[in-house]
């Protein structure tokens, strides 16, 4: 093991991340601490610099937004003003095959580590903290809904790397019922952004409360959305409902194009629950195995899905329309060049650029117009935006106005996610009393989000 320069932490060194492994003060046996120390990528502007230290929940060491370099990143953005962030995971224990949270009274030994562990933090401290005396150092708890959580498989795909299954048991608040179980798909460059989340139930209809994670086999139930921001790109539907009523009226399956495929939940719902006819992009065709193993991606009747780069596929489609062809997509699929809707779920490949959706690639002009050609005269595209900055925003919004005749958004309301949705035409109004359609979709997701689109 390489030893460590006295010296090696004495300054902020942008983007340094460095491990080691330290002795457990609270454990009589020979016992060891990881240690993982990382400084932020930017520099901030106070001074003296804030270090904060974040002790990794119990039995929680070996997930990998404790025990990787992206994940620690994102805690470390994640906490605003902190120029270093230092993880402290006791890693002497095997990490349980289920993992179930530990009672809340159950944080003395938590305590009395970080009481034990000061003189380490201080070490670990940058000179410039203590030019007004010796720093207080904040001691950060992660607190997440998680209450138990059981992999399923850990697997590798050719360009998203490695990805866990994993079905988990959530808080999810609330006064009828505080427990759900949901199953999950992580990425491990990203692995604090959950890709896919599908409700599960019990098999054999069991209760809530007379079962857990690891006791009984569970089934998937699309009848619902559960991950956040799927429910408002549904709700995006509503602007083009009196079109996509017409196109039902005239017997016609409305047409959905789905850029970015995760888990296919998007998909399946759009399908099952609102009638659709689906096309998805992927890129990896390892996540397209896992869907269809552990999500029920069914890719048959109305769906079709094509392995490939998604803005490769908008481009080879809309040079498909202009020859008013089919186009041969992905692997082999023939699929029809115009859609009623397109859903672009898609986010930066680049785990150095934390999370960013749409990526940078996608907001070029020919892509877009690209998109533009491949809606119907009367589509919509709604586009999954996780903005780093506000500036990003707004050129995102430009580069759309400029292309589109009008756009709307959704603000999911979970400081994270919105929704840019881009109309190909002026909308029309209604000429029906009832639209079927928009009750259907309505019903479907219980009237969420349906009075927050906001024309921007």
């Amino acid at each position: 093991m390489a030893i460590l320069d006295n010296t090696t932490f004495e300054m902020i060194s942008p983007s340094r991340f460095t491990t080691f492994t330290f002795p457990n003060p609270c454990d009589s046996t020979t016992s060891l601490l990881r240690v993982a120390v990382l400084d932020s990528p930017f520099q901030l502007a106070a001074d003296p610099p804030r270090v904060a230290v974040m002790l990794v929940p119990k039995h929680r060491h070996s997930d990998w937004i404790f025990s990787t370099h992206s994940g620690h990143l994102h805690l470390l953005l994640s906490s605003p003003g902190i120029s270093r962030l230092i993880l402290i995971a006791d890693s002497s224990h095997d990490s349980p095959s289920i993992y179930r949270r530990p009672l809340k009274d159950d944080t003395s030994c938590g305590d009395e580590l970080g009481v034990s562990l000061k003189p380490l933090f201080l070490a670990l401290s940058p000179k410039s903290c203590f030019k007004h005396g010796i720093p207080e150092i904040p001691i950060f708890s992660y607190e997440d809904n998680l209450i138990s959580s059981l992999v399923l498989e850990k697997c590798f795909g050719c360009l998203v790397g490695e990805m866990v299954v994993e079905d988990v048991e959530i808080d999810i608040g609330g006064q009828v019922s505080t427990r759900e179980f949901r199953r999950r798909l992580r990425f491990k460059r990203m692995p604090n952004l959950i890709q896919t989340e599908v409700r599960i139930v019990p098999k054999m209809g069991f209760g809530l409360d007379c079962v857990g994670i690891g006791q009984v086999e569970f089934r998937l139930d699309d009848s619902v959305l559960v991950h956040s921001y799927l429910v408002p790109m549904v709700a995006s539907l509503s602007l083009a409902a009196p079109y996509i009523q017409g196109r039902i009226r005239s017997g016609v399956r409305p047409k959905a194009l789905c850029l970015g495929v995760g888990g296919g939940a998007l998909l399946g719902f759009l399908r099952t629950q609102l009638g659709f006819q689906v096309v998805g992009v992927e890129a990896d065709e390892e996540v397209l195995r896992v869907s269809r193993q552990y999500f029920g991606l069914d890719d048959g009747e109305h769906i079709k899905v094509c392995v490939g780069d998604a803005l490769k596929v908008i481009d080879k489609l809309a040079g498909a329309c202009e020859v008013e062809v089919g186009c041969d997509v992905g692997s082999g699929n023939d699929v029809d060049t115009k859609f009623d809707v397109i859903m672009v779920d898609l986010d930066s490949s680049d785990a150095r650029d934390g999370l960013i959706a749409p990526p940078l690639e996608f907001v070029r002009k020919h892509i877009l117009l690209s998109a533009r050609s491949v809606l119907s005269d009367n589509g919509i595209i709604a586009i999954n935006v996780i903005p780093p900055n506000t500036s990003f925003y707004k050129t995102l919004i430009h580069e759309f106005r400029d292309v589109f005749n009008e756009l709307y958004q959704i603000d999911v309301r979970n400081g994270e996610n919105f929704i840019l949705i881009a109309v190909a035409s002026p909308l029309r109004p209604s000429s029906d009393c009832e639209n079927c359609f928009l009750n259907k979709l309505g019903k479907a997701i219980s009237g969420a989000y349906l009075n927050s689109i906001k024309k921007i």
